[in-house]
């Protein structure tokens, strides 16, 4: 699509869904390292952390929403793949489109939903029950604007499909046997 506003917007939202994908990976990390830290001062100098399971949960749920867009740029999501083998291209293609649309709405409506409980959890001043207690926005604000970048995504991705540009179709690799020989 040659519109000027258009490339602007997509372009965006694919800069900001690979900051995010680079974000994901980098909590990954840190999330990977805490535990590691909770291993080694639990089984080693005994003591005990109660922060650091809900720290680890926090970091993927972040993590997991983040990268989500991502991942649907790249078609990673799990998908029907035999589908594609027996269709043809333009009906696979219409196929990606319809099931595009239908996951732009589900992941708006996602999205709206935990914005709505991120503000209660920020307005109500909800806890976890631990004894360190951190706050459920933070959980909701990242399901939120994970799901808003999902959308968003999808929004590029059907604008794009509708205005001729084929919907690049999912990359499947190929299953090896015990033998190492393809199956």
């Amino acid at each position: 699509m040659n519109n000027p506003l258009w490339r602007l917007f997509s372009g965006t939202v694919r800069g900001i869904n690979q900051a995010m994908a680079y974000l994901s990976a980098f909590l990954i990390l840190v999330c990977s390292l805490v535990l590691v830290y909770e291993v080694v001062t639990r089984y080693i100098l005994n003591i005990s952390n109660d922060w650091v399971i809900e720290l680890s949960i926090f970091m993927l749920i972040a993590a997991t929403f983040l990268a989500a867009a991502h991942t649907q740029r790249e078609r990673g999501h799990v998908g029907i793949e035999i589908l594609d083998e027996v269709m043809s291209k333009r009906a696979s293609r219409i196929r990606l489109l319809f099931g595009d649309i239908l996951s732009m709405l589900f992941c708006g409506l996602v999205a709206y939903l935990s914005a709505v409980y991120c503000h209660e959890a920020w307005d109500q001043g909800w806890t976890t029950s631990s004894t360190w207690g951190p706050k459920l926005w933070i959980p909701y604000f990242f399901m939120s604007f994970g799901m808003l970048l999902l959308t968003l995504q999808f929004i590029v991705q059907i604008v794009e499909g509708l205005m001729g540009k084929a919907p690049e179709l999912p990359k499947h690799g190929h299953a090896t046997t015990t033998s190492g020989q393809g199956g």
